[in-house]
């Protein structure tokens, strides 16, 4: 059964890239739990995708999945038109799909960086332009980016390139506020700190991410590190009428961390 009891969302579509696993697994099933039809775009996990749809039936909901890579333009158009013309609309897109690309700025070779922009900076891209044909106006239609606190400017070491790419997609979300605004359409984004997922595993040999990961109140506010949930909700928010006044917005979910290089804005 759900675990919330509203239906903000009863009538939308909604659809998720990177829907199959961690975090995008959570806002795919807390959108079904707030009533909107759901599908994932998921790149290679056929069986953890049909297991999240096979989670949002048990409850009653409505979900699809649709094999796609983000970072493949024309694979992008095809699948974002399928689902809005199957689904008979399209509300909701969340770009949540990334990949964790470590190491030094100073150090980062063109392959490292290239993988970080096709992936978390020109698959959002690809995503909004291929939904935005297909977005309800009139103050329902969302665009909501998962960025990261990397992208804010947190004191970590060993995220250079993924951090950069991201405070790219920051500006992204605010260029793309700018030209879909006077359709009623909002964009903002969020930026997760530290989740417990199975890409922050990839951060294990980190020496940053492990002493963060081990005494989490020395670098946040709020003394623990966050579940996939925690990031859901707030997408749910977002995707909801209850945020129908708020666009161009880049919003920390990370505990209140402590730890920035600048507070210059």
């Amino acid at each position: 059964m759900p675990q919330y009891g509203f239906s903000r969302l009863s009538g939308r579509v909604a659809l998720v890239t990177g829907g199959s696993r961690g975090i995008g697994r959570a806002i795919a099933i807390r959108l079904a739990e707030e009533g909107a039809t759901v599908a994932i775009l998921y790149r290679t996990n056929t069986a953890a995708a049909a297991a999240v749809i096979s989670e949002i039936a048990a409850f009653g909901g409505r979900a699809t999945a649709v094999c796609c890579d983000v970072a493949e333009r024309s694979a992008v158009v095809t699948a974002v038109s399928s689902v809005a013309t199957t689904l008979g609309r399209l509300d909701i897109l969340v770009n949540n799909a990334g990949r964790a690309v470590t190491g030094k700025m100073l150090e980062t070779d063109s392959e490292q960086l290239d993988s970080a922009i096709a992936v978390n900076l020109k698959g959002p891209l690809w995503c909004a332009m291929a939904a935005a044909p297909f977005l309800e106006t009139g103050g329902v239609g969302r665009i909501i980016n998962i960025s990261s606190v990397g992208g804010l400017g947190t004191a970590i070491g060993g995220v250079a390139p993924y951090a950069v790419v991201k405070a790219a997609l920051n500006m992204l979300t605010k260029r793309l506020a700018f030209e879909l605004g006077p359709r009623g359409i909002t964009v903002n984004a969020l930026c997760p700190g530290l989740i417990e997922t199975d890409m922050l595993e990839e951060t294990a040999d980190n020496e940053a991410f492990v002493g963060l990961r081990n005494s989490p109140s020395k670098r946040q506010l709020i003394a623990r590190i966050g579940k996939p949930n925690d990031v859901a909700g707030a997408v749910a928010f977002l995707a909801s009428d209850d945020a129908a006044f708020m666009t161009a917005q880049v919003l920390a979910v990370d505990g209140g961390r402590l730890d920035f290089l600048t507070h210059s804005g």
